[in-house]
């Protein structure tokens, strides 16, 4: 992987100092002719993705005595400021960028983005969130390296207004698997933006975002029988690495990117040891994910795996209000007559802990749904050992089948080809140490660029 340095760049000379590294995603990526022409396909192929919130200048606070004085005021700074944002990207070129915060409300920013990522190859796709919030979703392909198929859009319609952007891809030039194959290979893009967590109630509202976005890529894949690619999710996912959305993913195969490029484990150890925003309330945290799903990607169903998310989000309301395990059943059970929780009792316990009847919380046949899950043996109420299994997650092991990358071929396999992560990077990459650098201004996340490689695997031949 090459990391550039660009200290005495003149072309660069207006961006922040802090930023001086940056990843070149596509040297050596296509051969071209003097012309520029493409030419042929080189042995590794890499594909490269840059994810990254650009604080929409109605958001962005110029006076902290003052919070209703905003960057959208003030014309020179909101264009200086993006017309940098665009430099960036243009250098980088990755060949997939998705943006969050886009001020899709102001049509000279609108249209100085799109002019310029067109002039240099990119297909633009923009979408705002519902209610005229004013910002939104712009996600870019650059048009050498992948044409587009089918583009879709998801409106979640909830209290947040947030919005998703599904992409079908293909690769223009062939990926070269081996000395003899190459594929032009289709992958699955999203770009979206999560509820931000004011309240801990919110959570519902966000792993059902999560949930809507994997339901769609779910449906959107059988209805097209494309089981078998590569899908990559990006975004502001409004929530760290210990949140209830980072293991509802990980439950679903999906890998963090920059984690698996430094090697960063799931565990509470390396939970700070990056950061990539700093919030209105003056905390940073890791909340911008390049997550990959590989179609050898063991996981489980996922309504189970759904199910499983929300008891979590319910333990964690239950034991925020100091009730441990007896006292939580107790808590569900309400008569103490009975030893078992009723179907009535367990939506009046959820509902006092704001899990439900709120217009972000969890719906009638959500929770009906999870009682169904949770009544492992159908008679209607849960006893201890049914709560026991849903307060400790241990209540369905079920996975999909798994498959490997070696070249064995038992017959009842199919060759496909998924990405392994070559590198990732922040920046400013002062945020890879868990610092946030105080001369950053570009916006309030730092930049997430990942770049992969094809690899070829074989999976388990699946019923159309």
């Amino acid at each position: 992987m090459v990391l550039a340095g660009f200290y005495n760049d003149p072309e660069f000379a207006n961006v922040d100092s802090s930023e001086n590294e940056s990843i070149l995603p596509f040297k050596g990526t296509i051969l071209r002719t003097k012309s520029g022409k493409i030419s042929s396909p080189v042995e590794e192929p890499w594909v490269s993705c840059t994810t990254f919130n650009i604080l929409a200048p109605i958001y962005k606070r110029l006076d902290q005595q003052n919070q209703s004085v905003r960057e959208s005021d003030f014309r020179a700074f909101w264009l200086a400021r993006n017309e940098r944002i665009v430099d960036w990207l243009l250098y980088e070129s990755s060949s997939i960028i998705c943006l969050q915060e886009f001020w899709v409300g102001n049509e000279e920013l609108v249209h100085m983005f799109e002019e310029r990522l067109s002039a240099a190859g990119y297909k633009t796709f923009k979408l705002a969130r519902t209610n005229n919030r004013g910002d939104g979703l712009l996600t870019a392909i650059h048009q050498d390296y992948f044409k587009v198929l089918n583009y879709r859009e998801l409106l979640f319609n909830d209290c947040g207004d947030r919005v998703a952007q599904l992409l079908h891809v293909k690769s223009v030039v062939p990926f070269s698997i081996n000395k003899n194959n190459f594929v032009e290979q289709e992958i699955l893009i999203v770009n979206t933006h999560l509820l931000f967590p004011h309240d801990s109630s919110l959570s519902i509202a966000r792993l059902h975002q999560v949930y809507q976005i994997l339901l769609y890529l779910e449906t959107y894949q059988q209805e097209n029988k494309l089981t078998q690619m590569p899908v990559i999710l990006c975004g502001d996912w409004n929530g760290s690495k210990r949140g209830h959305v980072y293991k509802f993913l990980r439950s679903q195969g999906f890998v963090s990117s920059y984690d698996i490029a430094h090697e960063c484990s799931d565990g509470e150890a390396d939970a700070d040891k990056w950061v990539s925003h700093r919030n209105h309330r003056g905390n940073i945290c890791g909340v911008d994910f390049i997550w990959l799903r590989n179609p050898n990607k063991s996981r489980k169903p996922l309504k189970i795996s759904w199910a499983e998310a929300a008891f979590g989000i319910i333990k964690f309301q239950l034991q925020k209000a100091s009730l441990a395990e007896n006292d939580a059943f107790a808590f569900l059970r309400a008569d103490n007559s009975v030893d078992h929780i009723t179907y009535s009792a367990f939506c009046d316990a959820l509902r006092q802990v704001n899990l439900t009847g709120l217009s972000y919380g969890l719906s009638f046949q959500d929770t009906k749904d999870l009682w169904v899950q949770a009544d492992f043996d159908g008679n209607g109420v849960l006893d201890y050992e049914e709560f026991k299994r849903i307060w400790n997650s241990t209540w369905s092991d079920h996975m999909d089948e798994d498959c490997s990358s070696d070249d064995s071929n038992e017959g009842n396999e199919e060759e496909t080809v998924g990405f392994t992560v070559k590198n990732a990077a922040l920046f400013p990459r002062e945020v890879e140490k868990g610092i946030w650098p105080e001369n950053y201004s570009l916006s309030d996340h730092a930049r997430l660029t990942a770049v992969f490689s094809p690899v070829r695997l074989r999976c388990p031949r699946r019923s159309p």
